[in-house]
C-alpha cells in the first residue's frame, strides 16, 4: 500500500487512538479481546483516528460526553484486519475488522470535560478542525 501523507496523519502510522465509555472498557476487562462500541458492532468495525484526527473526532461524536477514555494502540499488532479508509472530507481513518487484543493498548487516558463542555486532551495533541464542526 502506498504511504498517504498528509496534515491528518498517515497510513505509517504507529499508533491510532480509539475513545470509549470508561465503564465498557473496564467491564470488558476480564477478556481478552474487546469487540467494540454498538456503533462499532452496528459498521461492523471499530472507528479508530490517528492522533490528528481524533480531538475532532470526540468533539463530533462524544460532545458531552462524561466518562470517556482514549484508549492508544500500537498499530503493528493488528495485522492485516487494520484498513485505512476514507471518511470524513476524504480523510484516511484507520478501520479495525476484528476484535482489539488488550495488549495491542499502550496507554488508557481520561477524558474528561472542560468547564466550556469540550473533552481535555493532553499537550500535544492538534487542534480541532474547525472546517468540518
Amino acid at each position: 500500500m502506498n504511504n498517504i501523507l498528509g496534515r491528518y496523519g498517515s497510513m505509517s502510522d504507529r499508533l491510532i487512538y480509539y475513545v470509549c465509555d470508561r465503564e465498557t472498557w473496564g467491564t470488558a476487562s476480564t477478556t481478552d479481546d474487546y469487540v467494540g462500541s454498538p456503533d462499532d458492532l452496528r459498521d461492523g468495525f471499530m472507528h479508530f483516528s490517528t492522533k490528528a484526527q481524533v480531538r475532532t473526532s470526540v468533539a463530533l461524536h462524544r460532545a458531552g460526553q462524561v466518562g470517556l477514555v482514549l484508549l492508544i494502540v500500537a498499530t503493528e499488532t493488528l495485522g492485516p484486519d487494520l484498513k485505512w479508509e476514507p471518511s470524513r472530507g476524504g480523510q484516511l481513518f484507520p478501520h479495525f475488522y476484528g476484535k482489539l487484543p488488550r495488549n495491542a493498548v499502550l496507554e488508557i487516558i481520561e477524558l474528561p470535560l472542560g468547564p466550556d463542555g469540550m473533552h481535555e486532551f493532553p499537550d500535544g495533541y492538534p487542534g480541532l478542525d474547525e472546517s468540518v464542526l
